[in-house]
């Protein structure tokens, strides 16, 4: 079996997306003896909101519609069902704004250089939606990053630049070539996509089968 190659296309405002990095880190447990190397790509599913973000209630109502049978309680249910048994709780009726996610991607990609790209954005999306902070915010974002091993005060210093908004941009547009149009979304080896917060089981028969092919040159 070769080594697998997943870029792990998400945006830290999807709840979606910290359901399948959870499940994700559950299905790489299920194989332990193939190496898997993960790389984060940034996705923003709405990068018209402004940097200052709006009020999420105003918003999912705007883009989910009112009422007691609306998607958005829909979804809401399903999450919340599901977050439990991989320890996420999702206290939606408190997210106080809808944040810009542009620096929450340069924070992630910051900390994926450092060996820390996982656990910042797990740290982000509980921020969100269990914590109910605005991580649009830079000092919310300095914060997380400091908790998780990084120098919040550097990471502060370069929230306040445009450092590596470009390339952020830049991933984002190729992805978005690919095909890409929702997220969380895992492609294995650049050969094939799994989009969806997939089951642990799933994600691990996607690495195996991704394991199982030959490399591109000998074919």
């Amino acid at each position: 079996m070769t080594a697998v190659s997943v870029d792990l296309v998400t945006d830290p405002v999807c709840p979606w997306c910290w359901l399948g990095l959870r499940y994700w880190v559950q299905a790489r447990a299920l194989v332990p003896d193939i190496e898997v190397e993960t790389v984060l790509r940034p996705f923003q599913l709405d990068a018209a909101v402004p940097k200052a973000g709006v009020a999420y209630a105003d918003y999912m109502k705007a883009k989910f519609g009112g009422g007691p049978s609306d998607r958005f309680k829909a979804m809401r249910e399903h999450l919340e069902a599901a977050g439990p048994d991989v320890g996420i709780v999702f206290n939606f009726d408190e997210i106080p704004m809808r944040p810009n996610t542009l620096d929450a991607h340069r924070v992630v990609r910051w900390a994926q250089g450092q060996g820390a790209g996982e656990p910042v954005l797990d740290a982000i999306h509980q921020a969100l939606f269990e914590e109910r902070h605005d991580i649009g915010d830079p000092a919310v974002l300095a914060e997380i990053a400091g908790a998780n091993g990084m120098e919040a005060d550097i990471v502060a210093g370069l929230l306040k630049s445009d450092k590596d908004a470009g390339a952020v941009l830049t991933e984002e547009r190729f992805y978005r070539s690919l095909g890409v149009q929702g997220v969380p979304c895992f492609i294995f080896n650049g050969r094939f996509a799994v989009s969806g917060a997939e089951p642990p089981a799933s994600l691990a028969d996607a690495i195996k089968h991704a394991a199982s092919l030959p490399p591109v040159e000998d074919q």
